[in-house]
């Protein structure tokens, strides 16, 4: 594998480019394009009323719009660590924005339905690949004392992006209409599309790793049902459900586990499609359960407040999306100077006074009524996404940057696989506890249901607690299990 520190030569003038110039270069192109790809996952909540008018469609019909997008990444990012091994970056990269750029123009160009569920299921294919090689980028590029700096970007890509999708698109719905989202979409991907062709250059060993069919069946039954069980709780409760959760959901464990003895025997080969181990170093498993646990707050108060503020204290959607702005651009400023953070302590004197922050603010949202002042849930909502912001950046960087250089690629789909999980399993099991303590059960959302939500929210999160203790310092002072 090549050393971060070798530079290269540049095309156009033939003059040498330094290393770290090149390094920035790529990884500010690769955090650039997998924003606006993350982005997508939210942008159409805001959308669907406008969708289920002009399209003519039902709720559970629109729904499939974001519901369509998750399942697909969660198909295809498994298949991300073979992908990795297999080709290098730079065709991965063209081939993902390709992918995007074609799937946001079907979007625009859509006249119905099905078109567009097709154009966002394209979108969805290439948006999946692009975190996984972000992330391993960063540990090709990088040096082992500035990547808590950089993996601090991708703070902004996992987390801000969702939370200001349905600000974003009301702006847009507001002042143009739903098919903007994507013609003001199409160009941007198009310029990162022509950069990369451009300028994107990182070294890898790849090898010939064959495809194992089996196993991305096995993947996309496995993932794909879990992810589609554990969203279709939501529905459910809300007595629009197509089929019972539960029957996704253990068609999709089942598979999990075949998948799972499958891969333990192809690794011995090194032919694996996903290769598993990566769980068997501690720090990699322990900084999986928090950011899983931590994931699940996130994505959880992310569906939670919206619901909370809409039905409880009557804000309107536009208002709604405005409130939420606050903690993800905090969350995102918040995330280069964690990373900075975590260059000089490492991941121990972050993660324990994160967690310890984000129990707090959530035990505080359990105080909140019919009657609470719309700037305490702000206040509150700023509080909790500074505890998420020292916990993410540091697990995910020690996690990955404590495995072999030869695991990175797997690691990296292992983590973004998990993190998809995570917000749905979140998503599913606080939405049913809102709708089971709601007092007007599944026909709406009140203060005892949104009440119920946050204090199951706070309790995870006071059980989990303990587990921060186990979390290393800095890197250069730990051993890798």
């Amino acid at each position: 594998m090549s050393s971060p520190a070798t530079g290269r030569t540049d095309d156009a003038t033939g003059k040498p480019v330094p290393a770290d110039a090149r390094a920035s270069v790529v990884i500010a192109l690769l955090v650039g394009s997998a924003f606006g790809m993350i982005l997508n996952e939210t942008i159409m909540s805001v959308a669907l009323p406008a969708l289920i008018a002009d399209l003519h469609i039902t709720v559970a019909t629109a729904q499939w719009l974001t519901s369509g997008f998750l399942l697909t990444m969660a198909v295809v990012i498994p298949i991300t660590g073979f992908l990795l091994q297999r080709f290098p970056p730079r065709q991965i990269y063209l081939a993902s924005m390709t992918l995007f750029s074609l799937g946001t123009l079907i979007c625009a160009l859509a006249p119905g339905f099905p078109v567009l569920l097709t154009g966002r299921v394209v979108q969805a294919a290439g948006t999946a690949v692009m975190v996984p090689l972000l992330m391993t980028s960063v540990l090709r590029l990088v040096p082992p004392e500035r990547r808590g700096q950089m993996m601090g970007t991708i703070t902004v890509v996992i987390a801000v992006a969702p939370a200001i999708g349905p600000t974003l698109s009301g702006v847009i719905l507001t002042a143009l209409g739903w098919r903007w989202m994507f013609w003001i979409v199409l160009p941007l991907a198009l310029i990162a599309l022509a950069a990369g062709l451009r300028w994107l250059r990182v070294a890898a060993d790849v090898r010939p790793v064959p495809l194992d069919l089996v196993s991305v069946l096995l993947s996309a039954l496995g993932f794909g049902g879990l992810i589609f069980g554990l969203s279709s709780v939501g529905e459910a409760a809300r007595g629009e459900a197509q089929l019972p959760p539960w029957l996704p959901t253990v068609i999709g464990a089942v598979a999990l586990a075949v998948f799972v003895a499958r891969q333990l025997r192809l690794q011995r080969a090194g032919n694996a499609l996903l290769d598993l181990r990566p769980l068997r170093h501690r720090p990699f498993v322990i900084s999986i359960v928090l950011v899983v646990l931590s994931m699940m707050s996130l994505f959880g108060v992310l569906i939670l407040l919206p619901l909370y503020l809409q039905d409880v204290l009557g804000v309107n959607a536009f208002a709604t999306g405005l409130a939420v702005l606050p903690g993800g651009l905090v969350m995102g400023l918040l995330g280069p100077v964690v990373g900075r953070l975590y260059d000089r302590l490492g991941a121990r004197k972050l993660v324990i006074p994160g967690a310890v922050v984000l129990t707090v603010a959530l035990w505080a949202f359990t105080t909140l009524g019919a009657t609470s002042p719309l700037s305490m849930v702000v206040a509150m909502h700023v509080v909790l996404v500074v505890g998420l912001s020292l916990m993410l950046t540091p697990l995910i960087t020690d996690a990955l940057g404590r495995l072999p250089g030869d695991l990175d690629s797997h690691g990296s789909a292992i983590m973004a696989t998990i993190q998809q999980v995570a917000g749905a399993a979140g998503t599913a099991l606080f939405i049913t506890v809102m709708a089971l303590g709601s007092a007007t059960g599944a026909a709406g959302t009140d203060a005892a249901g949104a009440h119920a939500a946050f204090l199951c929210a706070a309790v995870i999160a006071t059980v989990a607690l303990p587990l921060t203790l186990l979390v290393g310092g800095r890197r250069q002072e730990a051993t890798t299990a």
